[in-house]
């Protein structure tokens, strides 16, 4: 009898960050427990469709003509709870899946639109649910719940993209007098630091915003933290998580960018960083308090700035943080005394963990009398 679980391995999607899903999906895939776990792979397409082969990774990273292949999909069915070939006339061959292991970052991945469709199929899934990974996507709502949780937030300024044309000259203004140069101008649905830009001046703050607003309709503008150290914590459980050692990023440019991160493998990591314990602990109460205040559950990266007093700001968080082999969530793991296939163990446990919790609670309620038959 094969009681090894299911584990639908989820990747690519209609996201800046497809290529980086792929990636962290790989190494995923490889560190998985072959003797606990079969794993299907699905990969998602740049234009959404589903793919679930064995080389569905190495096809999307090629661009591979996929059109001969079946396609798949998730029903959003509770019955079912299966992954279906929608090719044919009539839905076929569907696969049982135990537990969805989504590594998909970024737009329609880490925002809660997919965690939505896991709800509905009725799937234990890895990471957070639909308003924790809603909360922690949109940087503009995340630092509201922050700032109002007392946790020490950069100042910013938001407005709709669509709001700019037209009046750039009172929108700057309003940048200038509050914030000041240099700042940040950033998407706040999108992650990898796909579309952020810093700005030293009026004529790159404009084009800053702009770039912005072809990647959300949103626009979250940040004061600049002088010469900050960029902190990491790795944080992970349901209802009472835990949280790592810190780390240290050292980016190779101004800021850490796109390139920086992924492409010119210059920019290095401090595993652990060199705090004082004062520093740390507050970090990691910080970071455990974010969890809980952005309703966090399985998994998350919490991101911070330190200056030199000692004095922290919480930048971001993620939710679907990178699983690449240079990723710093697993290495900051790795440092605290978790390997990685271990810690994909502890990220599926906790997925089933909080499923048997939600399946205990009554979605029916019986009336005293049929009122609506009448």
């Amino acid at each position: 009898m094969n009681t090894k679980l299911k584990i639908g391995v989820l990747f690519g999607g209609r996201s800046a960050e497809h290529e980086v899903s792929l990636v962290s999906a790989a190494s995923v895939i490889n560190a998985l427990d072959k003797s606990k776990y079969d794993i299907v792979p699905i990969g998602i397409t740049k234009d959404g469709r589903w793919l679930s082969v064995v080389n569905a990774i190495q096809l999307l990273k090629e661009h591979a003509p996929i059109e001969q292949l079946p396609e798949h999909v998730l029903l959003p069915d509770p019955r079912k709870q299966s992954l279906v070939n929608i090719s044919g006339a009539f839905p076929q061959n569907a696969q049982k899946i135990d537990v969805i292991f989504p590594v998909i970052h970024g737009t329609f991945g880490e925002d809660g639109t997919i965690q939505g469709l896991f709800e509905l199929a009725d799937i234990p899934y890895v990471g957070a649910g639909v308003l924790g990974s809603a909360v922690g996507m949109d940087k503009i709502i995340a630092k509201q719940l922050l700032e109002n949780a007392g946790i020490p937030v950069a100042p910013g300024i938001s407005f709709l993209y669509s709001q700019f044309p037209g009046h750039e000259k009172e929108y700057v203004a309003r940048i200038e007098r509050k914030l000041k140069y240099p700042c940040f101008v950033k998407p706040p649905n999108q992650g990898s630091s796909v579309g952020i830009s810093k700005a030293h001046n009026k004529k790159e703050l404009i084009a800053a915003i702009h770039l912005a607003g072809e990647y959300d309709r949103k626009i979250l503008v940040e004061k600049a933290v002088n010469k900050p150290r960029e902190i990491e914590i790795s944080v992970m459980g349901n209802d009472e998580p835990i949280v790592s050692l810190p780390g240290e990023i050292v980016p190779s440019n101004e800021f850490y960018d796109y390139d920086a991160k992924y492409v010119d493998g210059k920019s290095s990591a401090h595993i652990p960083a060199k705090l004082p314990k004062p520093v740390i602990k507050k970090l990691q109460e910080c970071a455990l308090k974010a969890y809980s205040i952005l309703d966090c559950s399985g998994m998350a990266r919490v991101d911070f700035l330190v200056q030199r007093n000692g004095k922290i700001v919480l930048n971001e968080i993620n939710t679907i943080p990178g699983f690449t082999s240079i990723s710093m969530y697993p290495k900051l793991w790795e440092a605290s005394g978790i390997s990685y296939s271990e810690l994909l163990d502890r990220l599926i446990g906790f997925a089933v963990e909080r499923y048997a919790a939600k399946k205990k609670l009554k979605t029916v309620y019986t009336p005293k009398s049929d009122w609506y038959k009448e």
